[in-house]
Formats: structure tokens, sequence, C-alpha cells
């Protein structure tokens, strides 16, 4: 498994292209995936048909997720027009989880690129965000229960996520780099 392959490149002059440049320019990947910031998995493995399906299942789900937080978020503003008494906790969780989420869809492009460390990353973080969201949704009176709801459905889409990244086809397309 050859970790000095290349990165796909974004097709010249779309906004994916603009954004590689910039991500070149200010060391992005360099700064995110630390050591591990120059290996990528081979073209062939990152443009499998399963692969690529599993990519397209997971930018569903994140499409999903992102929905989700916009819907927390206009649901907060509504009933803050009609004079509830909407809880800090809820603007603070409703942002946060949606940068979040739009985060994931950077290491999501990041990996279908070929960027081992953005795989890794969305990996990690599609198993520890569920697991968090559910421990603080369980705090007696801490959210209303129509935002509990959305907690548990943002977890649910996560975890969806998740079985996508540890699927036998993923796993097998994203190898760890080999310790030297």
């Amino acid at each position: 498994m050859d970790g000095m392959a290349t990165a796909s490149t974004p097709t010249p002059g779309t906004f994916g292209a603009l954004l590689d440049g910039l991500f070149g320019r200010f060391r992005v990947d360099r700064l995110a995936g630390g050591r591990q910031h120059a290996y990528v998995v081979r073209e062939d493995m990152r443009s499998h048909p399963l692969t690529v399906r599993a990519f397209q299942r997971i930018r569903a789900l994140l499409v999903s997720e992102t929905a989700v937080g916009l819907a927390a978020i206009v649901i907060a503003v509504v009933l803050a027009s009609h004079g509830v008494q909407v809880p800090w906790a809820v603007w603070f969780r409703s942002t946060v989880v949606l940068l979040l989420t739009l985060s994931l869809y950077v290491f999501a492009w990041r990996a279908q690129l070929g960027y081992y460390w953005a795989f890794a990353r969305m990996r990690l973080f599609s198993r520890i965000f569920p697991l968090v969201t559910v421990v603080v949704a369980s705090f007696p009176g801490l959210y209303p229960t129509w935002m509990v709801v959305e907690q548990l459905v943002f977890s649910a889409l996560m975890v969806g996520v998740a079985v996508q990244l540890s699927s036998p086809t993923m796993r097998s397309a994203f190898p760890p780099p080999v310790r030297g």
C-alpha cells in the first residue's frame, strides 16, 4: 500500500480547486494531519465504486444532519419570536453542533481526495459525537423535549456515518500508514 500516492486534484476553476489552493497555501493538511498529512491512499482505492457509493451515503447523511441542525435553530428562533424563553444551552448547542457538522464536510472532502488523516478524523468524530450528544441530552432539564429529540436524531445520523466509515470497503480503501 503506497502512502506516497498523490491526492486527487479538483477540476481547475472550480470552488473545490480554489479551496484546495487555500488549503495548500495555508498548510491546513499539514496542521490538521500532523505526521500523516502527506499520506494519501491510492487512486484505485478511493475511486472504487463501493468507496464512491459510501462517500455518497456519507454526504447524504451529512446533508440530513445539517438540515436537522438548521431546523433546531429555526425552531429556537420561532419560539423566541413568540415569547417562549429558549435556554442558552439550546442556542449554544445548536450553533456548535451545526459548526461541527460543517467541519465534517471538510473532512469528507479531504478524505475523498485520498487524505488518510481526514478519513481517520471523520471516523473518530463520528464515534465520539453521538456518545457525547446522548450523554448531554440525558441531563434532566438542560434541554426542552424537542431539542432532546433533535439530539437523538443527530446521533442516529452520525452513527450512520460511523457505520459507513467502518465498513470493510472503507477500511480497506483507507489502510493506515505503516509506522516506520
